[in-house]
């Protein structure tokens, strides 16, 4: 495995292209882009301010940089180097700023959630859509770019809006049965469009794409909620992940659960397996002490090695507990990602000291990032109702 020398980036700001030819980091001000073969810049453009925000167009051919508290962003082209836009949101603020799916609209959401401005860089026309909510995910786009769900709150109550992404007018527009709507999400055929409550009542709506409510799925009562939610790639199952610390399997047909995960911090299953890594540095003898042994060494001499052990079960999974007399305590599913073949399901329960989940493309490798310790929990998800007694991978 080969590392690359150090480059300097600024508030996490560091994007691979979606087609993975390109590495874009931002310093500051400033916005560099990289060969991702080579590492070599490519394109250095400066920005009138301190970046906050960076993404890529869906085709990677512009880059998105936001200066929320100037209320500016800036469009930068790959193509044309000296072809640059600039949106000024003026008095009005700006809270956040994304691409549309086709890679040629922005949507620039204002300060207290006012409207959201739609700018488009080919017509350089404007479209303003009143009353967004301030929500955890209050915009979602279908898989295939064509529609955009958007809640909305008129009056004290929770709506949600259809839009075509063609020409940004009105589809559908449906009051939700909730009461207090924190987010959208579209199934991946985009047939469904999933909406749940906030934390403090357990309630997950299933909408049609004309706004009929399919189903209502609500696991218990009086206590904290939903914390997060993800589609399998094949929109056959729903998994609903809760400050209980529970996985919930919803199956596409009666929206009715299919099997429940839980996270056990003592792993006592026959079928697992358990690596645990172990550190230890190269013995040093006494002929090795040597001032020239030292210099040929260099500073190989104090690297320390690792070796993967198998432990025998049960084994205790560390885990952190949250301190509840704090603000938002850790508590709970925070994610969770479905492989590409539907056959697993991975999740991050509040404990465990994992900070993203992340899958291959392929399916069969699972990324997880931590700050001191990396912890994996496999669930396997079968493709028929019957397999709901899988057990934990």
């Amino acid at each position: 495995m080969n590392f690359s020398e150090v480059f300097k980036q600024s508030n996490q700001l560091c994007r691979v292209s979606p087609d993975g030819k390109y590495l874009a980091t931002c310093v500051q001000y400033r916005l560099v882009v990289r060969d991702v073969n080579t590492l070599q810049i490519l394109h250095l453009y400066t920005c009138l301010d301190q970046i906050v925000h960076m993404e890529w167009s869906s085709d990677s051919l512009f880059i998105l940089c936001a200066m929320y508290k100037r209320g500016l962003v800036q469009v930068w082209s790959l193509e044309q180097p000296d072809w640059y836009c600039k949106i000024d949101e003026g008095s009005i603020g700006l809270v956040s700023s994304r691409w549309s799916p086709d890679g040629r609209h922005i949507l620039n959401t204002t300060e207290f959630h006012l409207r959201v401005t739609v700018w488009s860089l080919c017509t350089k026309a404007v479209s303003y859509i009143k009353y967004p909510k301030a929500c955890q995910k209050g915009i979602d786009f279908s898989r295939d770019g064509c529609y955009m769900a958007l809640a909305e709150r008129r009056d004290c109550r929770d709506y949600v809006s259809v839009f075509v992404c063609d020409d940004w007018h009105l589809l559908r527009h449906f009051e939700t049965e909730t009461q207090d709507l924190a987010g959208v999400e579209w199934s991946p055929n985009g047939c469904v469009l999933a909406v749940w409550d906030s934390c403090l009542e357990y309630k997950v709506l299933l909408y049609s794409l004309d706004g009929r409510l399919l189903s209502t799925f609500s696991a218990y009562e009086w206590s904290l909620g939903i914390k997060s939610l993800a589609w399998s790639p094949s929109s056959q199952f729903l998994a609903i992940g809760s400050y209980d610390g529970k996985v919930r399997i919803l199956n596409h047909i009666t929206w009715k659960k299919v099997t429940e995960f839980d996270h056990p911090a003592t792993i006592n299953n026959t079928k697992a397996v358990v690596y645990k890594e172990v550190e230890r540095k190269p013995v040093v003898g006494s002929a090795d002490l040597s001032i020239q042994h030292h210099i040929t060494m260099g500073s190989t001499l104090f690297n320390t090695q690792s070796k993967y052990e198998i432990c025998p079960l049960p084994v205790q999974v560390p885990v952190v507990k949250p301190d509840l007399d704090r603000a938002n305590p850790k508590v709970g599913v925070s994610s969770m990602a479905f492989s590409s073949d539907n056959r697993y399901l991975a999740t991050k329960n509040g404990g465990f000291q994992v900070q993203s989940v992340t899958w291959h493309c392929s399916g069969d490798s699972l990324i997880l990032l931590g700050k001191e310790q990396l912890c994996l929990c496999y669930m396997e998800v079968g493709e028929e109702e019957e397999e709901e007694d899988d057990d934990v991978k």
